[in-house]
C-alpha cells in the first residue's frame, strides 16, 4: 500500500512538471509577439547601414519621384502638358534618386497613365483627348520616363489620375506597411502634383516632408519659388541637393 502511493506520488509531481513545461512552451509558441519582416524592407535596412550614419532614418524614408514623364518635361513631344521648367531638372533628379539608391532609401515612382479615352481624366482635360491619343495615355511614348531615368527592381511604380499622390491610390497604405514615416520628393510640377501630394502627406501625419528644390520644377521660376515658401511655412524641409546629401 504504501509503495502504490508513493509510485502515485510521483506520478502527479510528473505530470505536474509536464504541465508547466507545455504551458511554457504554448505560451513561447502562440503568445509571443512575430516579427515579419519583407525582404524589400530588409534590403532597403541592409544598404542604409551600408551608406553609414543615418541608415536607421534612410530605411524609414521614401523618395517619391513625381510625374517625370517626356509628355511633361521633353519639349519634342509637343505635349500640351509640357512644363516649361521640367527640362532642366532631369539630371537632377537622376542624380537624387541615385543617392536615394546608395542610402537605401525605398523609391517610389509615381506616373501618370490615363486611359485612350480620356474617361479617367479631370474634367478640364478631357479636351486633349480624342482618338485614342492624349498626354500620358497608357503605352503611348509620352507617358514612358524621361531619357536616363529608370525603375530598378525592388521599386515601386504607382499610377495616379489625378494631382495628388495620395488621392485614391494605395500610396498611404504601400508606405506606412512598408515603415515608411518620412518623404522625400522631387519631380513636376510644383504647384499642382508636388504641391497637393505635400499637403496630402502633411495631413497623413509623415513626421518629416522633405521637398528638393532644385530637383521640382515649375513652368517659370517664381511659380515654383512662391509654391516652395507655402509648403515651408507648414514644416516641410526645403534643401538643395547639395545639402541633402550631406
Amino acid at each position: 500500500m504504501t509503495s502504490h502511493l508513493a509510485l502515485m506520488s510521483c506520478l502527479l509531481v510528473l505530470l505536474l512538471s509536464l504541465d508547466k513545461f507545455l504551458l511554457h512552451y504554448l505560451k513561447k509558441r502562440w503568445l509571443s509577439p512575430r516579427i515579419s519582416t519583407s525582404p524589400s524592407k530588409s534590403r532597403r535596412s541592409m544598404a542604409a547601414a551600408a551608406a553609414g550614419g543615418g541608415g536607421a532614418k534612410w530605411s524609414e524614408t521614401a523618395m517619391l519621384v513625381i510625374d517625370m514623364q517626356k509628355d511633361f518635361v521633353d519639349p519634342a513631344m509637343r505635349s500640351p502638358m509640357l512644363v516649361d521648367g521640367g527640362q532642366a531638372v532631369v539630371p537632377t533628379v537622376a542624380e537624387a534618386v541615385a543617392v536615394a539608391r546608395e542610402r537605401g532609401i525605398y523609391v517610389v515612382w509615381v506616373v501618370r497613365e490615363h486611359d485612350p479615352s480620356g474617361a479617367d481624366v479631370e474634367i478640364f482635360r478631357r479636351r486633349y483627348y480624342s482618338g485614342g491619343k492624349g498626354p500620358t495615355v497608357k503605352g503611348l511614348k509620352g507617358a514612358d520616363l524621361a531619357d536616363g531615368l529608370v525603375i530598378k527592381e525592388g521599386e515601386y511604380k504607382l499610377v495616379k489620375t489625378r494631382f495628388s499622390a495620395f488621392f485614391a491610390t494605395p500610396l498611404d497604405s504601400v508606405l506606412k506597411t512598408s515603415g515608411i514615416k518620412n518623404l522625400v520628393i522631387v519631380g513636376v510640377q510644383t504647384p499642382n502634383c508636388i504641391r497637393q501630394t505635400v499637403f496630402d502627406a502633411v495631413a497623413l501625419d509623415y513626421e518629416k516632408v522633405t521637398v528638393i528644390i532644385d530637383a521640382t520644377a515649375a513652368a517659370r521660376p517664381e511659380i515654383h519659388l512662391s509654391n516652395i515658401r507655402d509648403m515651408k511655412n507648414i514644416g516641410v524641409e526645403t534643401p538643395t541637393l547639395e545639402e541633402w546629401r550631406r
